[in-house]
């Protein structure tokens, strides 16, 4: 799978070990940057050419983001039209009412083509379990997620 990967400068450090490690798992990676460490860049600098390449091929590619938390990063990527990001902090915050995984249900039910990494809030390690997790689970595609999707992408009045 072709995965773009960006970052700004909170998530630099952590960007740099992700890409050999999802070309450790087969994948083709495209760095859109940072490609240095710079601590007065701007993260949307760097989501937006992901989001962009994610959004005219939402369905055959997938995004990976890092920032200090997370959030600003996927609320900005998620501005773009078939982008639909979500955001991992950590494992004690990820599990929901019966040990399902926030990462699955991203998957699972929205589809999600852009994992948002908050980067002052995990480790290496972490980072990889998640990234795996989420690219291992599969859409499987249920009408009414499916519907509910569709209604993600309508312009907005």
């Amino acid at each position: 799978m072709k995965i773009f990967v960006g970052a700004d400068h909170a998530g630099f450090g952590l960007k740099e070990k992700l890409i050999p490690y999802l070309k450790s798992l087969g994948h083709e990676v495209e760095d859109k940057g940072a490609f240095e460490y710079n601590e007065d860049d701007d993260y949307p600098d760097f989501i937006a050419p992901v989001a962009r390449e994610v959004a005219v091929r939402p369905n055959d590619v997938k995004g990976i983001v890092l920032g200090g938390s997370g959030q600003g990063e996927a609320m900005f990527a998620n501005r773009f039209r078939h982008v639909r990001a979500s955001v991992y902090y950590s494992k004690a915050n990820s599990l929901v009412e019966g040990g399902e995984s926030i990462l699955a249900l991203a998957r699972e039910h929205n589809d999600g083509n852009i994992l948002s990494l908050g980067a002052r809030f995990i480790n290496e390690d972490e980072m990889k379990e998640a990234v795996k997790e989420w690219l291992e689970t599969p859409f499987p595609g249920d009408e009414r997620h499916k519907r509910r999707i569709l209604k993600m992408d309508i312009p907005h009045e």
